[in-house]
């Protein structure tokens, strides 16, 4: 099991990440627009400056939803490979089959 801070570390990140997706694309579009003035550009950057740095999407961390391990992790199912091993072996996830030869 992974650290319980650390978990919810992550999910503070996801949660700020939300709150300010908006407020940080509409920055992002003024900053990237050429047509608009250099003063505007530069106000909107120091604006995306001040935001939180966990509000950023590239912060959040995927982790297995059953122990909180970060590495190993299958996106389409959200767990480890450790914890689809074993789920799998007890047979609760439908249609996995382990493997033998």
């Amino acid at each position: 099991m992974a650290k319980k801070a650390m978990v919810e570390r992550d999910l503070k990140r996801r949660r700020m990440a939300k709150k300010f997706d908006a407020k940080r694309t509409r920055l992002k579009e003024i900053i990237r627009d050429q047509e608009q003035p250099a003063e505007d550009r530069f106000l909107a950057a120091l604006k995306l400056a001040e935001l939180p740095r966990n509000s950023s999407r590239t912060r959040i961390r995927n982790r297995c939803l059953v122990t909180g391990r970060p590495r190993g992790f299958y996106r389409k199912l959200k767990m480890s490979r450790i914890a689809l091993r074993q789920l799998g072996s007890e047979g609760k996830i439908p249609g996995l089959v382990k493997s033998s030869w």
